[in-house]
């Protein structure tokens, strides 16, 4: 009797002779490259250093394109947007002790947003492993210990042999929903040694499917399709699943009102007649969905953004489908169903019954209306306008990529991300330095379409030295820079707390000399040009900066 998992792929001709004579001058790090393109991988981020030169210098003899950042966090948050765009892993080169700490900030917002980042780091010697004080250059007590409650899982390597398979189980681990950074560490002496083991030339790049359980959707089925006032939260996990579709088909079976998430923007069409868009963060939108006889949240942990703050009390039955099981019922008590988006939506829409309810869009309606009075009495018309001005300018396909930043609250609740997958923020970590390398990666993904990238001022200096990265590659990116003199959301944060604010102002540069000194054509705008200089600038190939000079404010929070 022979069962599937006894069975082994045998080798073709060209893998044996590939094995029996590999080339001359491999080291280890050509095992790295060799093992990331059998597994699919094109393209790698990263930043040289001392330990992980065997790495770097077998990137030469690979057909990997390799794209340098200035900054290893600028690098991750690269990768991270590669990871988004394309659904694959994206590796992420780095070197040891700094190199890779820097990175953190850029991993954490990856596992916060669960985006598929492949790091593989440099380490010390073999022989300074264990924790004792060798006293080498970059040296930690323990490096992996300073990823480990950043990734979701960690590789260390101490023989060659070890590379190929590392980096197989660290692939599959980022790609298993829930998708996220891993980790890979492998000593600098095992990366520069003359490698005997075989050419790499496979690898199952293919990760383990997370199917809900049928007695689950079962009972989720029956609540829905007997529900007298049903509703759906979509989050992130519905975006990472391409589920978009099933999602939509879902609602319109069961005439459901869908409200996204800000890491689930464009999960669901704008304008349909069942969408209550993205204004999450909103007390109309929160007494609807407590409302709801039977809430089904898909994708999303109702963590602070997506709850109102904390405030949101569901006084119905609430339907959690999760692909990380730390976010279930985390929040809320529920039906919790440990599943891919993708896959439990097909199940449920395999057994739900189809609702009639002619009422459902005129409560949406309802609700947008009520949402749109209380922005309105709020004078908030200079914010409005420069929201739909770039919403005027981005082409319908391009993607955006927003730091941390007053206008990316705005988009959170306010812009049309016109299709799942193109509206991408930093708002799973939180922090500063994200859209302008995250544009960048995104650009390298896909070269087709222009990026946008939208930061403050205060965000830009973040990640202003990649302006050098944009000009090489010559990146087809424009960023659209806020400058309001200053952390403008901590500003209004520390003076309606405080009565006035500190340590929030700063002296910036002229950023269109700035940009034009890398070589990048820049241009200063006012709101009411700011769509046609940012048309201008999507339209024309390679990067470019446009500086808006503006003071914007956020619209009243409805949690306090």
């Amino acid at each position: 009797m022979t069962h599937d998992h006894d069975l082994v792929l045998r080798p073709t001709e060209a893998q044996i002779s590939a094995a029996l004579n590999p080339p001359p001058g491999r080291n280890g790090g050509d095992l790295v490259v060799e093992t990331l393109a059998a597994l699919g991988a094109t393209t790698v981020f990263g930043l040289p250093g001392q330990h992980a030169l065997g790495m770097f210098d077998a990137l030469r003899r690979s057909d990997l394109r390799y794209i340098g950042l200035r900054v290893e966090n600028n690098a991750g948050f690269a990768a991270d947007a590669y990871g988004r765009i394309t659904g694959e892993a994206a590796p992420l080169l780095l070197s040891t002790g700094p190199g890779a700490l820097t990175s953190l900030a850029a991993l954490q917002e990856a596992a916060a947003a669960s985006a598929p980042v492949l790091a593989i780091s440099s380490q010390i010697p073999t022989a300074g492993l264990g924790g004792g004080r060798h006293g080498y250059l970059h040296e930690l007590p323990d490096q992996s210990a300073s990823f480990r409650g950043v990734v979701k899982s960690v590789h260390t390597v101490r023989a060659q042999s070890q590379i190929p398979s590392a980096i197989e189980a660290a692939w599959k681990s980022a790609l298993t929903a829930p998708h996220g950074p891993v980790w890979v560490e492998i000593p600098q002496d095992v990366l520069l040694a003359e490698t005997s083991v075989p050419v790499v030339t496979g690898g199952d790049a293919f990760p383990e499917e997370l199917p809900p359980r049928p007695e689950l959707t079962a009972v989720a089925a029956d609540l829905l399709s007997n529900a007298a006032r049903p509703a759906i939260i979509a989050g992130g996990g519905v975006v990472r699943s391409d589920a978009s579709g099933k999602l939509r088909q879902l609602a319109e079976t069961l005439r459901a009102p869908v409200v996204t998430t800000p890491g689930g923007k464009g999960a669901f069409p704008w304008t349909h007649p069942l969408s209550l868009q993205s204004w999450i963060e909103d007390r109309h939108t929160t007494d609807f969905l407590e409302d709801a006889d039977v809430l089904l949240v898909v994708g999303s942990g109702l963590g602070e953004l997506s709850s109102n703050y904390h405030t949101f009390r569901p006084r119905g039955r609430v339907i959690q489908i999760e692909a990380d099981l730390g976010k279930l019922e985390a929040n809320h008590p529920a039906l919790g169903i440990h599943a891919d988006a993708r896959l439990a939506l097909q199940a449920l829409l395999e057994t739900v019954a189809p609702r009639s309810d002619e009422e459902a869009p005129e409560r949406v309606r309802e609700v947008l209306a009520r949402v749109a009075d209380r922005i309105a009495a709020q004078e908030l018309t200079l914010e409005q306008d420069v929201l739909a001005s770039v919403r005027r300018a981005l082409p319908a396909g391009s993607p955006s990529f927003w730091d941390m930043t007053i206008l990316a609250y705005w988009a959170w609740s306010a812009f049309d991300a016109k299709g799942p997958n193109l509206l991408h923020s930093a708002q799973g970590a939180g922090g500063l330095g994200y859209g302008f390398p995250a544009a960048l990666g995104a650009a390298v993904a896909d070269p087709t379409r222009p990026v946008l990238a939208v930061s403050g001022d205060g965000g830009a200096l973040y990640s202003i030295a990649e302006l050098a990265t944009a000009r090489q590659y010559d990146l087809d990116v424009t960023w659209l820079i806020v400058d309001d003199g200053g952390y403008g959301i901590l500003r209004e944060y520390m003076t309606d707390a405080f009565g006035q604010a500190t340590a929030t102002e700063l002296t910036r540069p002229d950023y269109v000399a700035l940009a034009e000194s890398f070589g990048v054509p820049g241009v200063r705008t006012t709101p009411e040009t700011l769509a046609d200089d940012l048309s201008k600038a999507l339209g024309s190939p390679g990067p470019s900066v446009v500086v808006l000079p503006a003071v914007l404010r956020m619209f009243a929070p409805t949690h306090l």
